[in-house]
């Protein structure tokens, strides 16, 4: 059973994803006795995009160099495999093959070599031709190809299970059923610190780190968010069954729109060795839309009212349609695998399951592609935090607990 939530800490944590129990976890491991509590509106740890997602230990080809993704990607994995092995939690280096079916993406797929050799990224190699193609998948048609053998799948659900048992074994404590609906921060002419209202009442801490997904917009001081806006992405799977499941041995996945922050239809063989194919991505009406019909008036509104939805909407209209066209056709999203795995049919994809991106929009309608972590004097709020901050929650919380601690404790 859940505690309830304290009158007063040192560090209140909004969100019991990886990221937020990640950044608790090392607050507590460099400063013990801190008192640390993690606030999380659901009845469980990593309830949304921690647990829903492809469960892909990400190895840093995509992200530009420099890049907070790029760099935190890259070392938050190895973080990662290391900390799984210890802790017993599932983790596989299974293989990603990031494959080019026609000329026109040679120079984008290069361009992604570039990236990765750049970022610092382990074993990655240029195939080329079908032949080399076929040595590392045999049914995957392409005429040229990235291989990454370090890209792994994960137990994310177990990874945040290990953290929050962390968390409590250092003393932390977290409390779920307890939504946070206001922060009031205060700061200058007295003692700084914030006050969460929440579920259970209030809590004051001397400071305050929000790591709230698809919320995580809500609460941020409104001279902060002028910026942009988090708009909710659903994402929806379908499984492969067998045999067609062995046409694939790891992930297998397109050459990406270098233009927005999604990776395509890929193909993904996870830690319980079902194989998915996906993603579909739909704006919707909910921030947590795991049903397509599930609408919230508040957040639909937001999404609406925001200038950079319609700017998103004018600039992407055809991608959108075509994005429709695979939500509502296992015919259509099946087409879009065949350009690589020529093998597969509509008549083996079956229903899968479903989660929800929050992405943040720039007014301008601009996708924000890196991580955005922003600061007042008392808080810490990270307003953008898609894949791969599954991958580089361990790295991602250090950082976040450095700014902390850069505010004094």
């Amino acid at each position: 059973m859940s505690p309830s939530a304290p009158s007063a800490c040192d560090v209140v944590v909004v969100g019991a994803g990886l990221v937020g129990l990640a950044t608790a976890r090392e607050l507590l491991l460099r400063r013990p006795g801190l008192n640390v509590v993690v606030l999380e509106r659901e009845d469980g740890v990593a309830r949304h995009q921690s647990g829903s997602n492809s469960g892909v230990a990400h190895a840093g080809i995509y992200y530009a160099p420099g890049s907070l993704k790029a760099r935190l990607c890259v070392s938050g994995m190895r973080e990662l495999e290391a900390y799984c092995h210890a802790r017993g939690v599932a983790y596989r280096r299974i293989g990603k093959l990031i494959v080019a079916t026609e000329p026109g993406e040679l120079s984008r797929l290069a361009e992604l070599e570039r990236r990765g050799h750049a970022n610092g990224v382990e074993g990655l190699r240029r195939l080329d031709g079908a032949d080399a193609i076929a040595e590392v998948e045999p049914h995957v048609r392409g005429i040229a190809a990235l291989h990454s053998p370090v890209t792994g799948v994960v137990d994310f659900p177990g990874v945040a299970r290990a953290l929050a048992d962390d968390v409590r074994a250092a003393g932390g404590t977290i409390v779920t059923g307890c939504a946070v609906t206001g922060l009031a921060e205060r700061s200058g002419g007295g003692i700084a610190g914030v006050e969460a209202t929440h579920a259970h009442g209030r809590t004051r801490a001397r400071r305050a780190v929000v790591c709230a997904g698809a919320w995580a917009d809500v609460l941020v001081p409104e001279g902060v968010r002028n910026d942009v806006r988090v708009v909710p992405f659903r994402g929806a799977y379908r499984i492969v069954r067998e045999p067609a499941a062995d046409l694939v041995r790891g992930l297998v996945y397109p050459v990406p729109d270098p233009s927005l922050p999604f990776l395509g239809v890929h193909l993904t063989r996870g830690i319980d060795e079902e194989v998915h194919v996906g993603p579909t991505a739909l704006m919707v009406g909910a921030r947590d839309a795991y049903h397509l019909r599930r609408v919230v008036p508040a957040d639909l509104a937001a999404t609406l009212r925001w200038p950079g939805t319609y700017r998103l909407m004018r600039r992407w209209w055809r991608t959108g349609i075509e994005e429709v066209r695979n939500a509502a056709s296992v015919s259509a999203l099946a087409k879009q695998a065949q350009r690589y795995v020529p093998e597969l049919q509509a008549a083996d994809l079956l229903p899968g399951p479903a989660g929800v991106r929050g992405q943040a929009v720039g007014r301008n309608g601009d996708l924000v592609d890196d991580f955005l972590v922003s600061e007042t004097e008392v808080a810490l709020h990270v307003r953008n935090a898609p894949s791969p901050a599954a991958t580089a929650c361990l790295a991602l919380g250090a950082l976040i607990a450095d700014r902390v601690e850069a505010k004094g404790l």
